[in-house]
């Protein structure tokens, strides 16, 4: 019988590599748990575009917004761990842990990384009727009234709240919170005045920058921006510890076989390193940026950390 038992697992472990060789073998479906146009969504359909071909399978994405990024992140996280649904979701993922009093599922442990995606600038932007030019403008208007002027976020915990709550920290001013359900809302506010500040995504913020619809205060990253190149950081205008990163990831259920995720792995860096996705997110202000899926699981175990710190120093509860 213990013969047996052990041919069987051999067996099993046999068919493995064989079933991910075979992987896939029907639709891919990326979730991404925010709104269409974000950031995390243009970043994600680039790359289903090019797997597709690549894969000879459809790779679509499906946007499932809602409570910061934790609706779309269950739905993965409770899905069958074949390979066949995916997250790509933001730097938001880690905060989630920090904010919520309970969380459906373990941001570490029960959706594992596949590889990082991209990073990219949050830039600071006002409407042209503001009148401000750096970040400073902001801030000093910002003092002059405690408590009136305001700053747009994608939700509360997404990677555009933390990048603005690390800045009002660093500037020390008494700023209001007005969260949107995601970066076109909160554009748009910010671009038509309703709102005085946004921490937008440089993809989505470039367009209207490059038009005159908002204007560049700062950029919100510690690095500057190779599309933007000339205009300064938080942290370069004198405004020390501001900075924040941004990124996208992929994501998997925790459970789906190693073999799958390696071969997913190899294929979202083919697809990042090819010329159609690497000019699609240089165009936007974003660097393809591939890892292995036990790199991106370290920056999520590290950020997880960070995160629950600042969000307990600046106070951030759900609105």
């Amino acid at each position: 019988m213990t013969r047996l038992i052990a041919l069987a697992l051999a067996a099993a472990l046999a068919v493995l590599p064989a079933s991910a060789q075979n992987y896939p073998t029907k639709q891919i479906n990326i979730i991404v748990p925010f709104t269409a146009g974000s950031a995390t969504d243009v970043t994600a359909r680039a790359l289903a575009a090019v797997m597709s071909k690549n894969l000879g399978q459809t790779v679509i994405v499906e946007n499932k917004p809602g409570a910061g990024g934790t609706i779309g992140a269950n739905q993965v996280a409770k899905a069958a761990p074949d390979g066949y649904t995916l997250l790509a979701n933001s730097s938001a993922h880690t905060v989630n842990a920090a904010i919520y009093p309970t969380m459906p599922y373990d941001t570490v442990k029960d959706l594992p990384g596949v590889s990082l995606l991209a990073v990219q600038p949050n830039i600071m932007v006002a409407s042209p009727s503001k009148g401000w030019k750096t970040a400073a403008d902001y801030v000093k208007a910002a003092k002059a009234a405690p408590g009136k002027l305001t700053y747009a976020t994608a939700g509360t915990g997404s990677g555009t709240h933390m990048n603005a709550e690390k800045f009002k920290l660093a500037a020390g001013i008494d700023t209001v919170h007005i969260p949107y359900k995601g970066t076109p809302e909160a554009l748009g506010d910010t671009m038509n005045g309703r709102t005085d500040i946004y921490f937008c995504p440089v993809i989505a913020a470039l367009p209207m920058i490059r038009d005159g619809r908002v204007v560049a205060l700062a950029n919100g990253s510690p690095k500057r921006s190779s599309v933007l190149p000339n205009l300064a950081t938080t942290e370069e205008q004198g405004f020390k510890d501001s900075g924040y990163n941004f990124w996208v990831g992929l994501f998997a259920p925790a459970g789906t076989p190693p073999a799958i995720i390696a071969k997913l792995n190899a294929e979202v860096k083919k697809a990042l390193d090819s010329p159609e996705v690497k000019e699609r997110l240089a165009a936007l202000g974003t660097d393809s940026s591939p890892t292995t899926p036990a790199e991106l699981d370290k920056i999520v175990a590290r950020e997880v950390k960070e995160n629950a710190e600042l969000a307990k120093k600046a106070n951030i509860k759900l609105q």
